[in-house]
């Protein structure tokens, strides 16, 4: 197996490391990138969450309205609540990264 690099990948990095790994050509690699990417944004949007084995899962939740301050002027100010997405990590992939 060929050693990525040291460096965050472009996207274009990416499908050039997969397609030589894979086989695939370089039009099937990101082809299939892009369709596992719309996968996961529809399957959040209407579970609230997608796994991925091994990796970890994207949730959807809810944070809270809330009271802040403008940290220039000191000024009390209204957070409203809003949709947020996390990332959890996969037990497996802390051990194999940390």
């Amino acid at each position: 197996m060929a050693k990525a690099p040291a460096k965050p990948m472009t996207k274009k990095e990416i499908i050039d490391f997969l397609s030589e790994q894979s086989g695939l050509n370089k039009k099937q690699t990101e082809e299939f990138l892009n369709t596992y990417n719309e996968l996961i944004y529809k399957q959040t949007k209407k579970t609230k969450e997608f796994v991925m084995p091994g990796l970890g899962k994207w949730v959807t939740g809810r944070t809270k309205a809330r009271k802040g301050r403008n940290p220039a002027t000191g000024a009390e100010l209204k957070i409203p609540a809003k949709n947020v997405l996390k990332f959890r990590v996969a037990k497996a992939a802390k051990d194999a990264i940390l």
